[in-house]
């Protein structure tokens, strides 16, 4: 099981530093948000200034965007990264597609996703190998490259495509086309032992595909104090008001909560949400434990069930490094 860093959202001239010390604290991959900074400006430095470790989105928003753009920029990120890169996607929901970047939401996100991935793909595979793109979907046509646009072939043409989700439709759409899984945040164990991981399987036999070939990346909410299991709650109660979420709820027999979240959430009581979020919620989809205990209790919960883990925390060096350094010591150990 890899470790991975999230990147906290920083300026870039801070990005080299900060990326050298994740290498050298031992993390195997930093993944960057897109939320309030681009999600791949910072990778370009932070693939520059290491060596060993990948660099990934997670998530970049798929429907802010062409597909032809991504290529162009996952092409880039690929090589001169020396093929550490992994374009993670995302799709979000409706509001923020249509509100936030001003970009229609799709009838069909899963459908409209599958698409563009194959674009993308195409669009690597005209570059490397010549000839021309022939998609004509139902929401992307793309069938024009000539060599003035066309970046030629690179050393590192094979780009592990993640994508992220919540609901079965991505994790099904995940086993049938992508190289991995994003999980979010917000889950369970019963939730990815029951539905997300069902998903990926179904997906990839319908492609002919063996579902172990669909990496699982875990971002873990943890909480090692009780102002941690505060902010947690928190967090959870935010997650849990998203409409388009309340399956993670249903699955456990929460959907009244869910409801009340979305009602609050409607009204802007953000700071009463999180009381909502009962003991037994919190540790449902939250790692709780001393510090001392986090390795083990992140080993008993993903061991063997995840390929990829981090925690919902942003890694910064000279904030919590014995943490981070008995963390990933400690995982190591119990890893051999």
């Amino acid at each position: 099981m890899k470790l991975d860093a999230s990147l906290p959202p920083i300026a870039l001239r801070q990005l080299p530093g900060l990326a050298q010390a994740a290498e050298a604290a031992g993390f195997d991959g930093l993944w960057s948000t897109e939320t309030q900074h681009d999600p791949f400006l910072p990778l370009a430095l932070a693939a520059e200034h290491t060596q060993r470790i990948s660099v990934g989105t997670a998530v970049a928003i798929a429907f802010a965007r062409s597909p032809t753009v991504l290529a162009h920029t996952a092409w880039d990120l690929a090589e001169q990264s020396g093929g550490r890169f992994i374009l993670g996607l995302g799709t979000q929901v409706k509001a923020h597609v249509e509100r936030r970047f001003g970009m229609p939401w799709p009838a069909s996100p899963v459908k409209a996703l599958r698409e563009h991935v194959q674009v993308i793909r195409t669009l690597w595979q005209t570059w490397q190998q010549g000839g021309r793109p022939n998609v004509r979907g139902e929401y992307y046509q793309v069938t024009l490259m000539t060599p003035f646009f066309s970046p030629g072939p690179q050393p590192h043409p094979v780009i592990p495509i993640f994508i992220a989700g919540v609901n079965p439709g991505l994790a099904h759409l995940a086993g049938e086309a992508a190289d991995g899984f994003l999980v979010h945040p917000y889950h369970s164990q019963r939730y990815l032992r029951e539905v997300v991981q069902p998903a990926i399987v179904k997906g990839a036999a319908s492609a002919g595909r063996r579902s172990d070939s669909v990496a699982l990346s875990v971002t873990a909410i943890v909480a090692t104090t009780s102002d941690e299991e505060q902010w947690a709650r928190g967090q959870i109660a935010f997650y849990a008001s998203t409409p388009s979420y309340r399956p993670v709820m249903d699955l456990h027999g929460w959907g009244d909560t869910a409801d009340e979240l979305r009602g609050l959430s409607q009204r802007g009581a953000w700071a009463e949400m999180g009381e909502c979020i009962t003991q037994e919620m919190l540790s449902s989809f939250a790692v709780l434990a001393p510090e001392q205990d986090l390795p083990e209790a992140l080993a008993e919960r993903y061991a063997g069930r995840a390929d990829r883990l981090g925690l919902y925390l942003p890694f910064m060096p000279g904030s919590r490094d014995a943490f981070w350094r008995r963390l990933i010591t400690r995982m190591r150990e119990i890893a051999c």
